[in-house]
């Protein structure tokens, strides 16, 4: 048939991995422990469980939430531990840390259960652009993840691509 379109890219074998899939989607919110504190520097352990108890921890459900100290205080674990055991009845996920941090966790665990297999031997590209924020640090274990196992790694889109890993033959 003459003049047919044909779509080259389908027929490449090219797999596109889209780590936006791998987004878990939910309000990130942040909460900070140092108003629990005693002038925004001390744990004072009584005064501190009081403040989580108290709380109303119920506004977290359903977000992802990462507890945070906007102080230079030296904050115990058990107060960190404390205070993500009062969150975690209400919240989809609880971390350490910034948001950043939080997502660095997200995907690092969306990443652990991901099934490698269909990659094995496969020409892979590593989508680039997406519509929620993918961090840095997601592009670099995709891609420790799979370059073992593929022929070849790329970075971008099907029409521009830029090569990452070629398995030697």
């Amino acid at each position: 048939m003459e003049g047919e379109i044909v779509n080259k890219v389908a027929k490449s074998g090219l797999i596109t991995f889209n780590l936006e899939d791998y987004y878990q989607k939910g309000e990130r919110v942040e909460f900070d422990i140092a108003p629990f504190l005693w002038q925004g520097l001390v744990v004072k352990e009584k005064d501190f469980r009081a403040a989580v108890k108290a709380y109303n921890w119920s506004q977290f459900k359903d977000k992802l939430v990462a507890i945070s100290c906007s102080t230079d205080a030296i904050i115990p674990s058990w107060a960190f531990m404390l205070v993500s055991l009062a969150i975690a009845p209400f919240a989809k996920k609880v971390g350490l840390g910034t948001l950043n941090d939080l997502e660095r966790d997200l995907f690092t665990a969306s990443l652990a259960k991901l099934d490698i297999s269909e990659f094995t031997d496969q020409r892979v590209i590593i989508k680039g652009c997406s519509d929620f924020p993918v961090p840095e640090m997601a592009y670099i274990a995709i891609a420790q993840i799979l370059q073992p196992i593929t022929k070849s790694l790329m970075f971008g889109e099907a029409c521009s691509t830029v090569p990452l890993f070629k398995q030697k033959k």
